[in-house]
Parts: C-alpha cells; structure tokens; sequence
C-alpha cells in the first residue's frame, strides 16, 4: 500500500507542476517520460534475466499461458456489455468497443474517434487511463484480495509496459514475464477486436 500511496503522490506532484510551474521545454516538450518508461522496462529486464528461476514458469505454463490475455478479453468485454445496461446513452456495442481498448488508449481512441466520433473516442480514451492508473495505484490490494495474475487482467496491453514495474514488484520477478506475455498478446489483440466490434 506504501507504494501505491507513493506513486499516487508523485502523480498528484506532477499534475499541480505541469498546472502551475514554468517547467524548462525538455520536461514538457520531448519525449523524456518515455525515455525513463524505457529505463525502468530495461531495469525491469535486468531483474528478469538475473532470475534463473524466472522462466521455469513459461515451461510450467505451455499452452495455459494463453489463458490469461483470453480471460482478460472476456473479462473486460463482459463487463463493458454490463455496464452499459446501467448507461442509456451508450449501447453494448458502442460500450463493448471502449471495453476492446483493453488499457491500450492511445490506439483504441484513435481507432473509436474515426469510426464512432470524438465523444466516444475521449470516453475510451479517459476508460483506458484510468484502468491504467487503478493498476498502479491498487496493484497490492489486487495481489492480495484475488492473487498474484490480478494486476496482469486489471493492467490489460500496459502489463508490457507502463505497469510491468509495478507487476513485478507486487507480483514478483516470475509472473514478469506472464504479464509482458499478456501485454504483447492483448496489444495485438485491440486493433482487431475494436475493428470487429464497430464494423
């Protein structure tokens, strides 16, 4: 919970900076936060190959490790169609379409805002950040309310980047890899599955 409560106030940091402090152009204007996110994966990749253990899972796992990104699609298209009936401006298949971002906002909005509209293009966007931000936020809650793959479901596409960090810290070294494996399965997944659903 400690490092929730941290990266949530580091976030909060960031929010009134960018509101309210003349920050130098490097920090807002280029791609520095990509460039750390690049580090930390890397950093992350460091660990992973420093376990030997660390792919003795993919060999436990063989077909099952599918089981995963399949159930987080079901997961999360089941709970779109649901949330929808309690919504009566936007239909299950409009719903089922944000609920196919899968935490991939940046493609899944684009994809949503050309063929649905730039309402339903920032609805899924705003629905894929903050699934990104419970993830890092509750990820020590989830390990411990429903076990260590919860936060790879709740991360969706970002478990390859964004929240591996935080998956592995709360999850451990050896369920990295599940999640950058989900993580790169569910990011192919979302340009078909929204495609699908709209057309």
């Amino acid at each position: 919970m400690k490092g929730s409560l941290t990266i949530l106030c580091c976030f909060i940091v960031g929010v009134i900076s960018g509101l309210f402090v003349d920050l130098p152009a490097f920090a807002t204007e280029s791609d520095l936060t990509l460039w750390v996110l690049y580090a930390l994966i890397f950093f992350v990749g460091i660990g992973i190959g420093g376990d030997a253990t660390t792919f003795s899972v993919l060999k436990k796992s063989n077909v099952r490790i599918f089981l995963i990104p399949a159930a987080v699609i079901v997961g999360s298209l089941a709970g779109a169609a649901g949330a929808s009936l309690l919504l009566s401006d936007v239909s299950i298949k409009d719903a089922m379409a944000i609920g196919s971002g899968l935490g991939y906002y940046s493609l899944s909005s684009i994809y949503i805002t050309e063929m649905r509209g730039e309402v339903l293009g920032t609805i899924a966007l705003l629905s894929n950040i903050m699934r990104e931000i419970f993830t890092l936020l509750a990820a020590p809650l989830l390990v411990a309310w429903f076990g260590r793959t919860a936060p790879i479901a709740s991360a969706g596409a970002t478990a390859m980047d964004t929240t591996l960090p935080i998956i592995t810290m709360n999850s451990g070294k050896d369920f990295a890899i599940l999640a950058l494996f989900s993580g790169v399965v569910l990011t192919i997944a979302v340009p078909i599955l929204v495609t699908f659903i709209l057309t």
